[in-house]
């Protein structure tokens, strides 16, 4: 008789294109994966994978035999919400996490799944939004909180919030007037999102249609070493005022009156529906709730 276990070996295979990476899905050894894949079209009498050096793919009897396997192990999670409740739910996630959110609404997201779902275990990855999408893709990470979305088909997007970004100095940079161009601001450094990110191409776009010439724009893939650098006066930070809101608050630095519409970043938490993994619609609508919390609550500090 076939057993979930090697049903569930047979979908991780499916999903990961591959034995080593569902042998790590699985908390196994390849050779345990192997073995029960060995076993199941031994039982079933069909090839199931097509093997080569780029990996396993389906037959078309491993394609019909995938749908009903999405179907029992979606029915199992069905079975044990609906008995046990959400609450209920266990396993290991893997998170990615851009910089913006660390800084501004992750720990109270960690606070809430620790409370509500504590069965969940998290491993935590953070990275610039292009590589978490990557990550995404390869299925390396489950749930990526990012500025996004990410256009391909199979991935859900669900919306999380808007940042605009702002000029940001420290409290005692000189006074540029009440609506400084961005022709005078490019006589400074300015301080912002590493290279090939949609914040820094958008910048240099913007310096570039307003005739600023010679703009230097100061690379950082560290929001952390950013706030230090505005906050050492080497610049003016272009950045969410968010990720800076207990020095905008203290007093150790200011958001800079300017007179352009700078560019506002949107975020989602991003996934690929999988049967196996509820953990990460869970995830992206709980991340929701958080961030449309801490939007409300938020104050803007004055200029």
């Amino acid at each position: 008789m076939i057993d979930l276990r090697t049903l569930e070996a047979f979908y991780f295979v499916a999903q990961t294109g591959g034995f080593n990476r569902a042998a790590e899905k699985l908390h196994t050894t390849q050779p345990a994966v192997s073995a029960r894949i060995a076993q199941l079209e031994q039982d079933l009498k069909v090839r199931l994978f097509d093997r080569n050096k780029h990996g396993s793919h389906l037959t078309a009897k491993g394609r019909d035999l995938l749908r009903y396997v999405e179907q029992m192990i979606a029915l199992r999670v069905e079975l044990v919400s609906a008995i046990a409740g959400d609450s209920s739910l266990h396993g290991n996630l893997h998170l990615g996490v851009s910089d913006t959110i660390v800084h501004t609404w992750l720990p109270e997201l960690l606070k809430r799944l620790s409370v509500e779902y504590p069965g969940i275990t998290l491993e935590i990855d953070v990275d610039a939004s292009a590589g978490l999408a990557e990550a995404l893709l390869n299925n390396t990470i489950d749930v990526a909180l990012m500025m996004g979305p990410v256009t391909a088909g199979h991935v859900t997007n669900v919306h999380l919030c808007s940042y605009s970004l702002d000029f940001i100095v420290r409290s005692d940079f000189p006074a540029l007037g009440a609506g400084a161009s961005l022709r005078k601001l490019a006589e400074y450094p300015i301080i912002t999102f590493a290279r090939h990110t949609r914040p820094h191409s958008e910048l240099k776009e913007l310096f570039r249609k307003a005739g600023a010439t010679g703009v230097r724009l100061f690379a950082n893939a560290s929001l952390s070493s950013i706030i230090r650098m505005t906050l050492d006066g080497l610049g003016i930070a272009a950045i969410p005022k968010e990720v800076a809101i207990e020095h905008l608050q203290s007093g150790h630095l200011r958001l800079l009156n300017h007179e352009e519409t700078l560019p506002v970043l949107p975020f989602t938490a991003s996934f690929i529906p999988r049967p196996d993994m509820p953990l990460s619609g869970v995830v992206a609508k709980l991340a929701q709730e958080v961030a449309n919390d801490g939007a409300v609550g938020s104050k803007r500090p004055s200029r």
